[in-house]
C-alpha cells in the first residue's frame, strides 16, 4: 500500500487502483466500478485517490474537497436548489456531509480527495 507521509510524494495520476463493482442499488445506468486508495491522514482528515469508470451512480456524500486529475463527469444534486456541476481535469469541488448526488461519468474520473 502506498502511503503519503511527511517528506514523501506519490504520483496520484499513475497510482494503481483495484476496482470493484458498485452495489446494484447505487447504479443508475451502465456498469460503473470504483476504486479508492487511502494515502493517509492529517489531523484526523483522510487523504486519498478515488476513481470511477463510465456509468451513473447515486451516492450520499462525505464532507470533502477534491481535485479532478483526469476524466469527465457531471454531478447532479437531488436538492433542486443546487445546479449540476460539470467536472474535468483541474476542477476543485466542495461537497457537504449528507448531500445526495448522482455521478454520471463519461470518461473514467480520477480525483484526489480530502475528507
Amino acid at each position: 500500500m502506498t502511503a503519503l507521509s511527511a517528506g514523501t510524494g506519490v504520483d496520484a495520476a499513475a497510482l494503481p487502483l483495484a476496482h470493484a463493482p458498485l452495489p446494484a442499488s447505487d447504479v443508475v445506468s451502465g456498469s460503473p466500478t470504483t476504486a479508492t486508495h487511502t494515502l493517509g491522514e492529517i489531523g484526523g482528515v483522510e487523504i486519498g485517490v478515488w476513481e470511477m469508470t463510465p456509468g451513473a451512480a447515486s451516492d450520499t456524500e462525505a464532507d470533502e474537497v477534491f481535485v479532478v486529475l483526469s476524466g469527465h463527469a457531471r454531478i447532479d444534486f437531488t436538492d433542486p436548489a443546487l445546479p449540476s456541476i460539470e467536472v474535468g481535469p483541474g476542477s476543485l469541488v466542495r461537497l457537504a456531509e449528507g448531500m445526495r448526488t448522482v455521478w454520471t461519468v463519461t470518461e473514467t474520473l480520477r480525483k484526489v480527495y480530502v475528507a
